[in-house]
């Protein structure tokens, strides 16, 4: 099973793919934390992410593919996995293409996005309120194309993301199982 979960910050995209990893037995993966251990490392990459985290950005196509890309050919990966934050752009979805079997949209306002982001306990360095907002109108320009591209050609279940976290669950692998 290849799934990929889609929804702006704070969609609960983390919780649920953890929880789906465990019901389907395939494994988690969030390009976003794959972004923020390479910006831990003293190198120009990792320097270059950790800017570009940091600023709410989002890092150029060419080097999301090849950087997710990489990390599907590990043999983890090859009987499946839920992919979180990935594709971000119509590009990059064009580029994974037939790769998936369905992408979940966690559809979520952006004022109950901030709501959850603001009451985390863990907040992070790419977590400023500056990014945060910058983040959301990303995902309003650029990632919204990728729902209707992923719309389009017949992939796309959409599932309230604004339930308890128990029912986002069970709507995902309802959607999820439905053929």
């Amino acid at each position: 099973m290849k799934l990929v979960l889609i929804g702006i910050q704070g969609a609960g995209k983390s919780t649920q793919g953890n929880m789906l990893s465990e019901k389907y037995n395939v494994p988690y993966l969030s390009s976003g934390h794959i972004f923020r251990e390479m910006a831990k490392e003293k190198t120009q990459l990792g320097r270059w992410l950790k800017e570009t985290l940091n600023s709410g950005a989002l890092v150029p196509d060419e080097t999301t593919l090849e950087v997710v890309l990489t990390y599907l050919e590990k043999p983890e990966y090859a009987s499946g996995y839920i992919l979180d934050g990935f594709p971000r752009t119509v590009p990059q979805a064009e580029a994974f293409n037939g790769s998936i079997d369905k992408v979940v949209y966690l559809k979520v306002s952006d004022k109950e996005a901030l709501w959850r982001i603001s009451g985390r306990n863990d907040a992070r360095d790419d977590e400023t309120l500056q990014a945060i907002r910058k983040r959301i109108a990303l995902f309003h320009e650029l990632t919204e194309q990728v729902i209707e591209y992923y719309r389009g050609i017949g992939k796309l279940v959409e599932v309230d993301g604004e339930m308890n976290v128990q029912e986002v669950f069970d709507a995902c692998v309802k959607s999820i199982e439905q053929k």
